[in-house]
């Protein structure tokens, strides 16, 4: 008799509204301008869609100066600072702006407290693309903190005028921490309601934990330079169960599944579906794999789409959004 192993799926997984939006917009920028497209960094964080996306003509940059003047470009999900904003205008480049639309309310947020003479803190990760493009968004520019540690070394202009923003992929349980030592030390801080929150970090989080209750093993499909996904993988291993972030089927290591019955299976906003199935195939190589999908929030969120995008398309009767 063959090993039976019972794969829990977490519900929700995967794309997020933004991420399918992103997508959407460098797929149907090709069928309209054709290849070249170029596209501002990684349009988001997955080696797969990427590399996809590459093949049906994308070309990736690191930087505006790496696109060709007048060019059709993109960029990504992310945001980006005004000083990339005005290096494409100099360029003369016909930009679409994929940035996530709960990433842009965040730095109308920044703007709106600053025009205020707010002072802005923004809770995230150093170095992140997201976090970049925000600093770069608020004009005095921000005060970039992670941890509640960070709260008490703060040199702020005048406690009675603060205000916080936070990383869209840091989830209400990341955050209250800190927000909790902001307030304590300023409580005159001014901040967002808990709803502007991005709904997919908090879904994905919420429904890892309700599957890291009951597994043995938690698989999160995702990339390694990808937050929330990270996120996911720290989650279950705080909850007690070895989890791994997996790029792919190809990165399961046999040794994980010794003692196995119950595999949790998720995946990272910037993940597709096809990578999940992959790693389910991948499973049926050490046993009889069962599946059972888990109820959880169910998402129907759609972001629209640019005007540039949908205009064309409509006018020559292939669609709208």
């Amino acid at each position: 008799m063959s090993r039976q192993i019972k794969v829990l799926l977490a519900s929700p997984r995967g794309f997020c509204a933004g991420v399918e939006r992103a997508i959407e917009i460098v797929e149907r920028a090709l069928d309209l301008f054709g290849p070249p497209v170029y596209v501002r960094h990684e349009i988001v964080h997955n080696k797969h869609v990427v590399d996809s996306l590459r093949e049906k003509g994308a070309v990736f940059v690191e930087e505006v100066d790496d696109i060709p003047e007048g060019a059709n470009s993109i960029f990504s999900a992310h945001g980006v600072s005004d000083a990339v904003e005005d290096a494409a205008r100099d360029r003369g480049l016909s930009v679409i702006d994929a940035t996530c639309p709960l990433v842009s309310k965040v730095h109308k947020e920044g703007r709106n407290h600053a025009a205020k003479d707010r002072q802005v803190i923004l809770i995230g990760h150093a170095g992140h693309p997201e976090v970049e493009g925000t600093q770069g968004r608020i004009p005095g520019g921000v005060l970039l903190i992670t941890t509640p540690q960070d709260v008490d070394t703060l040199d702020v202009r005048d406690p009675e005028k603060l205000a916080y923003v936070t990383q869209t992929t840091l989830s209400v349980d990341d955050t209250r921490e800190v927000i909790e030592a902001l307030k304590k030390r300023f409580p005159k801080i001014q901040g967002p309601d808990v709803k502007d929150i991005c709904y997919a970090t908090q879904n994905r989080q919420q429904a890892v934990r309700e599957l890291a209750q009951q597994v043995d093993l938690l698989l999160v499909v995702g990339a390694s330079n990808s937050s929330n996904s990270n996120r996911l993988r720290d989650l279950g291993a705080e909850m007690g169960v070895p989890s791994y972030l997996i790029a792919d089927a190809l990165s399961l290591e046999p040794q994980w599944l010794d003692g196995v019955a119950n595999v949790g299976i998720t995946a990272g906003a910037s993940a597709p579906e096809e990578l999940v199935q992959g790693v389910i195939t991948k499973l049926g190589d050490f046993g009889e794999v069962e599946v059972e999908p888990l109820i959880g929030t169910e998402e129907n969120i759609v972001f629209k789409l640019p005007r540039e995008i949908i205009h064309p398309v409509t006018a020559s009767g292939t669609g709208g959004s």
